[in-house]
């Protein structure tokens, strides 16, 4: 989830705690646990300051050591050994128990979106990814600001937000339903599909579409129940061409075939370069597709410049290579 999701999520665990008697018990405890929600909620996406040295390593990355079992199991500790010396009367083992459960609920919630998580490292470097909430979903984040509000209003926070927490798991039981629905309906316009890939917009009833099959890929949307598929490319295998083996030595390439399981590829050579560029085909917006990867050859097929990211626009794309040539 966005960093706003998990701010409000660490206030409403910090409430929820307060359904712990020791938790309510101990003024110092409650503080604690608090502080310690509220950094728990945020600490697995400290690797987002990746992202200052460049999108490779923060795509390679982003959610994975950090979200990892051995980070799950660390970072309350790490937490902990921190704040404790400062608030010695706090009941440890609550402290560090609500902790755990804000680190644990930062992870598994982020599993249910389209970029997913490395959760199960070190056993698997597998991304799980679920694809039915949005990195940013406004019902969740408004379902917790209507419950600090209610505690801000004299509510009791530990119902309040076990109340709350009820409903999101209804919520999220009917994400799982609609995108069950999106998907028979896809396959019942293309058949032969073998990957359906889901990506959740802002907005409740708008999916992005992406599908696979045997031979080509197929990019679309849906919009309450409806499918629209705009765009079919055919699935042209990566040649072994002098070029293609230089691009894929690159960095920024490299990141980018990690994370992007349904990408097209296209290659253009001018008067003094190759330009090899690989297309992510899940995020079309607007008739563009903003999640490339491009790499600049010379006629030696030394690579002069790359990029990975998100770009919206060619214009902007071009002056970005300019300036990392430059």
């Amino acid at each position: 989830m966005d960093t706003g999701t998990h701010v409000v999520m660490g206030f409403a665990i910090g409430g929820l705690a307060s359904l712990d008697p020791v938790v309510a018990g101990s003024h110092a405890t409650t503080i604690g646990v608090m502080i310690a929600t509220l950094v728990g909620s945020q600490v697995p996406d400290i690797d987002t300051v990746l992202k200052l040295k460049n999108n490779a390593v923060y795509i390679r990355n982003h959610r994975g050591i950090t979200h990892s079992i051995p980070a799950v199991l660390l970072w309350p500790l790490l937490i902990i050994a921190v704040l404790y010396p400062f608030i010695p009367e706090a009941n440890l083992l609550h402290l560090w128990l609500w902790t755990f459960l804000a680190v644990f609920l930062h992870v598994f919630v982020d599993i249910f979106n389209a970029y997913g998580t490395q959760a199960l490292r070190p056993f698997s470097s597998k991304w799980i990814a679920l694809g039915f909430i949005n990195t940013f979903d406004p019902i969740i984040f408004i379902i917790h600001i209507i419950g600090l509000f209610l505690w801000a209003f004299g509510a009791d926070p530990g119902y309040t937000f076990l109340v709350v927490y009820i409903v999101l798991v209804g919520y999220y039981f009917l994400r799982y339903f609609a995108q069950r629905r999106v998907k028979k309906k896809v396959l019942d316009i293309i058949p032969d599909a073998k990957t359906i890939i889901l990506s959740p917009t802002m907005r409740y009833s708008h999916w992005r579409i992406a599908v696979m099959t045997d031979s080509s890929f197929h990019v679309g949307r849906a919009h309450n129940y409806q499918i629209e598929m705009y765009d079919k490319y055919h699935r042209i295998p990566i040649p072994e061409t002098p070029e293609l083996n230089a691009a894929r030595q690159d960095k920024n390439l490299s990141a980018f075939l990690s994370f992007s399981p349904v990408y097209r590829w296209e290659v253009q050579e001018f008067e003094d370069m190759y330009q090899v560029r690989f297309i992510d085909l899940r995020y079309r917006s607007n008739g563009h597709y903003p999640f490339v990867a491009v790499v600049h050859l010379d006629k030696n097929y030394q690579i002069i410049t790359s990029y990975t990211g998100w770009i919206f626009s060619e214009e902007k794309l071009q002056k970005k290579l300019d300036i990392l040539t430059n």
